[in-house]
């Protein structure tokens, strides 16, 4: 019954929210029952999770999943989304409730200066912005032109004035045939799965797109033990036959969501979880992906041998 209230409670909290999204108001009828979802499941649930007190709340680092901060909103925590680097001194985007659109990152902080270059390129100028690197001329020279730093970041820019993270510059993958691939959003489309904690997608000059997942121990293991699956390490959950056709139907539900070109072809179960101390995420928890593509160089010849 809690089940079935909460699933109810979630489903009419996320058609509300698209509604309000949309510019659109709740009639008479879906307000009194928002209210009611409010009274037995989103109250209830921020109690749980020990935010029932949280009055507005910001995300930033690593990019995230539009259905997370969807999550956040629609059980009431305002789920703002930033952005900044260190070398910007902090903050340089951020989100308010004028100008909250999922997935964006907001707009420009006080006295901000910036552009956007032909190839999409974020460029900010402000007295914020670091001097330079220490005792490392040459990549503060690659970084700072001209007064504006080089963010690194592929941007695009909202009617209303908000920048939308496409994705890293140097992480865009070109294929074979030349095209354009953003692999972030697919990586957070594969994220977003209850059995998946981390995907790199891979595809540099090749004619098509491959995964490295890596699964998650706590919800894959309690489906093993669900089905009578016996293991003793991650590694060994990892290489069940009955895990891989599991990955591969949530794969398959997540291409079915992206063009065929997008759609991942073949993908590989890592043997180990990504550690920080191994030097393939960094202190933030992002993934280090010039170091993953050559520390699993025999998983990527798996997938195109």
């Amino acid at each position: 019954m809690a089940r079935r209230i909460y699933n109810w409670g979630l489903d009419l909290g996320q058609a509300h929210f698209r509604k309000i999204e949309a510019g659109q108001q709740l009639n008479p009828v879906e307000r009194v029952k928002h209210f009611v979802a409010k009274i037995l499941v989103f109250n209830p649930l921020k109690r749980f999770m020990g935010i029932d007190k949280v009055h507005c709340s910001f995300v930033g680092g690593a990019s995230i999943s539009p259905e997370v901060v969807r999550f956040f909103r629609v059980i009431g925590v305002p789920l703002y989304q930033v952005y900044g680097m260190t070398e910007s001194g902090g903050l340089a985007f951020f989100q308010n409730a004028d100008k909250a659109t999922v997935g964006a990152a907001g707009v420009p902080a006080p006295g901000l200066q910036y552009r956007i270059a032909e190839d999409g390129e974020l460029e900010i100028k402000h007295p914020s912005v670091f001097l330079g690197y220490l005792d490392n001329e040459k990549a503060t020279a690659e970084t700072i032109i001209d007064g504006w730093l080089q963010t690194g970041d592929v941007v695009e820019q909202l009617d209303n004035g908000e920048i939308v993270i496409v994705d890293r510059k140097k992480s865009i993958i070109i294929t074979s045939g030349g095209k354009n691939i953003t692999p972030s959003e697919i990586e957070n489309a594969l994220k977003d799965l209850i059995y998946i904690s981390e995907a790199i997608v891979v595809g540099e000059g090749r004619n098509f797109l491959g995964a490295l997942l890596q699964i998650d121990y706590d919800t894959v293991g309690k489906w093993a033990q669900a089905q009578g699956l016996a293991y003793t390490t991650f590694s060994h959950l990892s290489s069940l036959d009955e895990v891989r056709e599991l990955i591969a139907k949530e794969v398959a539900r997540v291409n079915d969501a992206f063009a065929r070109v997008e759609n991942i072809r073949k993908f590989v179960l890592l043997k180990k979880q990504l550690d920080h101390d191994d030097g393939e995420l960094t202190a933030t928890q992002k993934v280090r992906r010039n170091v993953i593509e050559t520390r699993f160089e025999a998983e990527m010849a798996e997938i195109y041998a």
